[in-house]
């Protein structure tokens, strides 16, 4: 049960700079994963500029113990590389522990965004943006790249309106959006719903789902 809805935690990533399609106030972000008030891993996120190269680093990892023994572990690791406000990019790998590895690697080629991941080869539209949160602007579009399965998701979104959060015990007004995603039939379990909140900057500060068979909530906040 605990490795269901864990695996669920990181279908989708994050981050990135003002000088490309999304905010950057820090060199690295990191968010703490919660469950049943537990930080149970961190989601941390690392922006490096070479060159005309922006490059985004990911580093996902959790680490449950049950009476100090391992139960869950699950790591997922990628690089974005963004040019010009362009992402052209990717090179990541995902470990869910059950026998599940994926090696992903995309590029811009002759037209078109050729990746390959858990489907085999694909050629992708040039324009496809990767499943990272951070970047608000994919909240606009019809699909995305999902980085840790390197499939395509379509993806439905609703403007929720404004609400206020609370991190560290201060009061950060936020836009608020749900987004729901196509399920790909080797997933484990139908897409959750995601809730997510960006502050005035349009910087991700946290979100959060609902695993569909326990109905226990996972969140992901900001921590620095």
């Amino acid at each position: 049960m605990l490795k269901i809805y864990l695996v669920f935690i990181f279908l989708l990533t994050i981050i990135s700079s003002t000088v490309y399609a999304f905010p950057i106030t820090e060199k690295k972000v990191i968010f703490d994963i919660i469950r049943k008030k537990k930080v149970i891993g961190q989601h941390e996120i690392e922006f490096l500029k070479e060159d005309d190269i922006l490059k985004v680093i990911t580093n996902i990892n959790i680490d449950v113990k049950i009476l100090f023994f391992p139960a869950y572990n699950f790591s997922h690791n990628s690089v974005e590389f963004w040019h010009e406000n362009k992402f052209i990019g990717i090179d990541a790998y995902t470990d869910f522990e059950d026998e599940r590895e994926y090696f992903i690697k995309g590029e811009d080629s002759q037209g078109f965004f050729i990746a390959s991941g858990m489907d085999g080869n694909l050629e992708l539209s040039i324009d496809i943006l990767p499943s990272n949160f951070w970047n608000i602007k994919i909240l606009k579009e019809k699909e995305i790249f999902d980085t840790q399965k390197g499939i395509v998701r379509k993806i439905k979104v609703k403007d929720e309106g404004f609400e206020k959060i609370e991190i560290d015990n201060k009061k950060i007004e936020c836009k608020k959006f749900t987004l729901n995603a196509s399920s790909n039939p080797k997933d484990k379990g139908p897409f959750p719903e995601y809730t997510l909140w960006y502050n005035k900057n349009d910087e991700l500060m946290k979100f959060k789902f609902k695993n569909w068979k326990d109905d226990k909530t996972i969140t992901i906040v900001r921590a620095q």
